[in-house]
């Protein structure tokens, strides 16, 4: 059979590499005669900049910048000569996983270190600039990012607004005519929520990042405001606070939707066209995909493995899904066709994070097994 494998990242334990490298050697264990085709995916998050690069031939660059909790580092970024085209990942520079657990308080987090980095992009004069943005730490907005651009956010005492939970004081943006780019950015979103409300950004993602019961309020009051000052400045944008992938990223798909002009694409759709997935998957006997954990934001949210899952169906091609946890509804595994976890069936949940790679491939061979019997 020809196999397609093609994961995402399993978050916080193996790269989208690792993953289908362990789910190709657990495949080769059961089924050594298969063809097996390697296209670990990112939709946005975590290994965006790198896969994207890798299909496009990119050349990494550097600049100096600082990290969501302002503490130095040296990012990297892709350019593609030929086209012209930057890439950002944006979990590379502000992303959660860059960050000590626990040490910093989302409050004390923005993506001002985006800002320096775009501005290192711009110097090339690109044609066309991709920004992946999940994975981030931070739920400001982009309100750092727009800082680091040149925007300023006043009090009714004309008075600089610098941390983004103090935006409830917010009274007057500047920046308008000064601080916005002449250049194309396209918006990679990993997910679908609004800026607000019950599935905005600040509810759904907060408390991953940190945020406490506590601190729910007043961070939805904070990122309220500032969309209400841009209505209120008579700004069309301000409308992007609805638009799906607005919330993705702290409401980083917001930001730099208002911001920088940019449309809001879903990252897995733009990854899919570099790498010619369809043609992939049309070549392919089944397909493999997973994650950390499939469970009702994989099909609902617009993530990488929840589209090649749907995608799959479309064509009557068979999904299996592999993760560390399974969470669906009932025993109903639409839109994969069967879906199988590390824990609890083979190991414990502790086990299966601290050792994700040997699991991986104990799951894999067992799935690769119970396929040849169908």
């Amino acid at each position: 059979m020809r196999v397609l494998i093609c994961p995402d990242k399993f978050k916080g334990t193996l790269t989208a590499t690792v993953a289908a490298e362990a789910i190709a050697a657990g495949w080769r264990e059961a089924r050594p005669d298969d063809i097996l085709d390697l296209l670990p995916i990112s939709d946005g998050g975590d290994g965006f900049g790198e896969l994207l690069g890798r299909h496009l031939g990119a050349e990494e660059q550097r600049c100096e910048t600082v990290d969501a909790a302002h503490r130095p580092i040296r990012a990297t970024w892709w350019w593609v000569p030929e086209s012209r085209t930057a890439i950002i990942e944006s979990a590379r520079i502000i992303g959660l996983a860059m960050l000590p657990p626990g040490e910093f308080h989302p409050f004390e987090l923005d993506t001002f270190g985006l800002g320096a980095v775009l501005r290192d992009v711009w110097a090339k004069k690109p044609s066309k600039t991709l920004v992946g943005i999940g994975g981030s730490a931070t739920n400001d907005a982009g309100f750092g990012m727009a800082r680091a651009l040149g925007w300023r956010f006043l009090d009714a005492r004309g008075t600089a607004v610098t941390r983004w939970p103090d935006l409830v004081r917010l009274e007057r943006i500047v920046g308008f005519a000064t601080a916005h780019p002449q250049f194309e950015v396209t918006i990679a979103v990993d997910v679908k929520n609004p800026l607000l409300g019950r599935s905005g950004a600040t509810r759904v993602y907060g408390p991953q990042k940190g945020l406490r019961p506590e601190d729910l309020r007043p961070a939805e009051q904070a990122l309220a405001r500032l969309v209400a000052v841009f209505r209120r400045q008579g700004r069309h944008e301000a409308n992007r606070a609805v638009q799906p992938g607005a919330g993705a990223a702290g409401g980083l798909g917001f930001g730099l939707g208002v911001f920088l002009q940019g449309p809001l694409e879903a990252g897995f759709e733009i990854f899919a066209s570099a790498t010619r997935f369809a043609e992939r998957m049309r070549k392919a006997d089944v397909v493999v995909t997973g994650e950390g954990a499939i469970d009702a934001t994989t099909v609902r949210m617009g993530k990488g493995v929840g589209r090649v899952a749907r995608l799959c169906q479309q064509a009557r091609k068979p999904c299996l899904g592999l993760a560390g946890m399974v969470n669906l509804e009932g025993k109903r595994t639409a839109p994969f066709t069967r879906v199988a976890a590390m824990a609890p069936g083979l190991t414990s949940v502790e086990e299966a994070r601290s050792d994700a790679a040997k699991w991986l491939v104990v799951l894999a061979r067992q799935t690769a097994a119970a396929w040849t019997i169908v």
